[in-house]
């Protein structure tokens, strides 16, 4: 017979990619302080520091990724492979797990993890689905379905059509549409259907988010999701967490900004996925010196393909920019974001990055390359309007001209304004009685009242 007194256990199954591995952590710090115990299954490839996390317990599977693959860092490719590859040593993992334990309430996976489903229902163990992108964007994934079969994805005119509106999801545009972009998009479409149909199977689905952005979107995930929604962010304020930063992190980037007069620098990251070619490269440089505004620029090595680091740059630019602009590999972007010289954020669009600018209240500029991105800059900048969406790519004269009205116009002054009313709502949702907190209070319940060995 179970212990009543007895913590139970949580089982984590993180994407091992960086903007998926740290809200994963910071949900297993945050169900760590309700009381429950943390077991953490992780891949070879971009493994945690279990050093970091003593409170939580780790167990490594292997996940049959040669060193080409990993390196070649193909995001679609990787994504395939994982949930081919990772389905056995999952399994195995989990049944030890299993008959280790008898305090084990649930797994909660990375939505992108689809191949858990099966292994879960095989196992008789109920699944939660951790999406860690906005409600919109996964949305959005959900009506691939009905898009397809309206001939969005095989339309050779698609380029003629990038700035029609798309009148089942506004306010997207064609050009916003996931996967859309691709030149053979039948891969991703794939992995969004395997993603949204094995969500609907679970028993549960947690957002990183907070309901005074998402609505209206919130009330229609009920519409495609029939199951227990959890809107329980964001994570990082809820539980203060060491760093789970795969890179390095450069720490002089704060030493430079201390330098700055407040409010005056424009922070440029990517993220951690994001590849571009050399000419964008040179476009961003130029629209930054152009500007004639302060810069921190986090260009990650492999950033630009074909490329090792900052050799695509123009010897001219760093002479133009000198001591106005610092360029770093990687920085510790939460403590950048919080810095008070820093007054916008030019973003992939990332949301992640998207959630930490908003508890900043830091407006931003917004890029973006693939995933739920093309979805959350065109939110931000039509809904929200807590952003500046670059219409055109990679432009110069865009770019600068972006960047004055975000640091110098009153639009800019605007979307800091509209972002400290949001900062408000936002407090207050994750104070005791806030949504937040209640949501977290449901989601604990729920698990609370699993028990491994009852199935389904």
């Amino acid at each position: 017979m179970d212990d009543p007194g007895k913590a139970l256990r949580v089982i984590l199954f993180p994407l091992p990619f960086q903007g998926h591995i740290n809200p994963m952590i910071q949900l297993a710090n945050i169900l760590h302080s309700r009381g429950f115990t943390i077991s953490i299954i992780h891949t070879h490839f971009n493994s945690p520091d279990p050093s970091k996390y003593p409170h939580l317990t780790f167990h490594l599977i292997p996940d049959g990724l040669s060193e080409d693959q990993e390196s070649k860092f193909d995001v679609l490719r990787l994504l395939h492979l994982l949930n081919a590859n990772c389905i056995g040593p999952f399994r195995e993992c989990l049944e030890k797990l299993m008959s280790a334990h008898d305090d084990i309430a649930c797994i909660i996976t990375d939505a992108l993890l689809f191949c858990s489903k099966d292994v879960a229902q095989d196992l008789g163990i109920h699944r939660i689905v951790l999406r860690t992108s906005s409600v919109c964007s996964f949305l959005a994934f959900a009506t691939v379905p009905l898009l397809q079969g309206k001939g969005y994805y095989s339309n050779n005119n698609l380029d003629s059509r990038r700035e029609d509106p798309v009148l089942e999801l506004p306010p997207l545009r064609v050009k916003d549409i996931p996967s859309i972009q691709r030149r053979n998009p039948n891969d991703a479409l794939k992995i969004l259907r395997n993603t949204v149909e094995a969500t609907k199977a679970a028993s549960g689905l947690i957002f990183n988010t907070f309901p005074d952005l998402e609505e209206p979107n919130h009330p229609n995930l009920h519409e495609h999701f029939r199951i227990p929604t959890f809107l329980v962010g964001p994570f990082h304020k809820f539980f203060s967490s060491a760093s789970s930063s795969l890179l390095t992190q450069d720490r002089s980037a704060i030493t430079w900004l201390d330098t700055q007069k407040p409010d005056s620098v424009l922070y440029v990251s990517f993220g951690s996925l994001v590849k571009m070619d050399e000419k964008n490269l040179i476009e961003m440089a130029w629209g930054l010196a152009n500007s004639m505004q302060p810069f921190l620029w986090a260009v990650r090595p492999g950033l630009v393909q074909g490329s090792e680091w900052l050799e695509s740059l123009p010897i001219e630019f760093l002479e133009v920019t000198g001591k106005r602009g610092y360029i770093v590999k990687w920085a510790p972007q939460q403590e950048v974001l919080s810095h008070p010289s820093v007054g916008g954020f030019w973003t992939h669009s990332g949301w992640n990055s998207v959630l930490e600018s908003i508890c900043e209240g830091v407006p931003m500029i917004c890029s973006s390359f693939l995933g739920d991105q093309m979805v959350n800059s065109r939110y931000l900048n039509d809904v929200w309007k807590l952003g500046i969406k670059l219409e055109n790519g990679f432009e110069k004269e865009e770019i600068e001209s972006a960047i004055r009205k975000l640091m110098l116009d009153r639009e800019g002054q605007e979307i800091r304004e509209r972002l400290v009313c949001l900062k408000e709502k936002m407090d207050v949702s994750l104070k005791t009685d806030g949504f937040s907190s209640r949501s977290l209070n449901a989601l604990s319940d729920l698990i609370s009242s699993f028990k491994s060995s009852s199935g389904f």
